[in-house]
């Protein structure tokens, strides 16, 4: 009925001794398949997911010493695994919206010395932002981007695209007070973040 693991897979298999290289190699040779393939569906890109095998591989094997025989060693693995195939997904989207940014370009810099002190504060301010929030708030406001656009570039829906600006807004607001407005100034102005 259920997969039967005792030829193909070594999960739920108490030989294992947490520590032992011997173990870890076969367990290494029974589950890199079944890892791979786990991961290229999810990534769909078949070098991106040797990659994480490989990496699940080195944090597993770093971390075998502490292994509790009760959990299956393959679903520990499958785990592992996923948890590194997650983090690709989010630096592999971080990159690519840190591509986009690069290129808008720059806006054009103020040239008056108040609004520099101001457009500063800004920057800072837009640095501490988790860089999802910063990455909105910049394809919003310097470079005039709707939510659809917004949404396109960073690979997801207009909903988390309002989400995440509102959010980044009201830490902007906290941070830079109540002098602070969205609405001072434009990306060809004074490269004050502006609303669309």
């Amino acid at each position: 009925m259920g997969a039967s693991y005792s030829e193909a897979s070594p999960a739920g298999d108490t030989s294992y001794r947490p520590g032992s290289a011997q173990d870890f190699d076969r367990l290494y040779r029974a589950s890199y398949p079944r890892l791979y393939r786990t991961l290229t569906a999810l990534l769909r890109d078949g070098a991106a997911a040797e990659d994480c095998v490989q990496e699940a591989f080195v944090r597993a094997f770093k971390a075998w010493p502490r292994w509790r025989p009760d959990a299956p060693a393959e679903a520990w693995l499958h785990r592992i695994a996923l948890n590194v195939a997650a983090s690709h997904r989010r630096y592999q989207r971080l990159r690519d919206v840190g591509e986009v940014l690069r290129r808008l370009g720059r806006p054009e810099l103020e040239r008056d010395p108040a609004a520099m002190v101001e457009r500063s504060d800004l920057l800072d301010a837009l640095r501490r932002l988790p860089p999802r929030q910063a990455a909105a708030i910049v394809l919003r406001h310097y470079h005039g981007y709707s939510n659809r656009e917004i949404g396109a570039a960073l690979g997801v829906p207009e909903r988390t695209v309002a989400s995440r600006l509102a959010a980044a807004r009201e830490k902007l607001q906290v941070e830079l007070g109540p002098d602070w407005n969205p609405e001072m100034g434009t990306s060809q102005g004074s490269g004050v973040i502006h609303s669309a």
